[in-house]
């Protein structure tokens, strides 16, 4: 008993059939999950931190901690 000879012509063509549509469908659903798992939160994270950040005050922060070198705090 042998075994039967495997179709190899057409084999492309059958397998892409199934395989593209689902590789489609699996990069979608993966865009989609990054969309909302990651990007969004990402976006309203930022948005509340710049609601209420103020550049000057941190400026002044940053200035009096000795972060910058060209800059000294006032009074010296």
């Amino acid at each position: 008993m042998s075994l039967p000879k495997p179709l190899m012509r057409g084999l492309l063509a059958r397998r892409l059939k199934f395989q593209l549509p689902m590789a489609f469908a699996a990069s979608f659903l993966v865009a989609y999950g990054y969309k909302f798992l990651v990007s969004d939160p990402r976006k309203r994270a930022y948005a509340e931190f710049y609601k209420t950040y103020d550049p000057v005050k941190e400026f002044d922060r940053m200035r009096e901690a000795g972060v910058f070198e060209s800059v000294r705090p006032i009074g010296e």
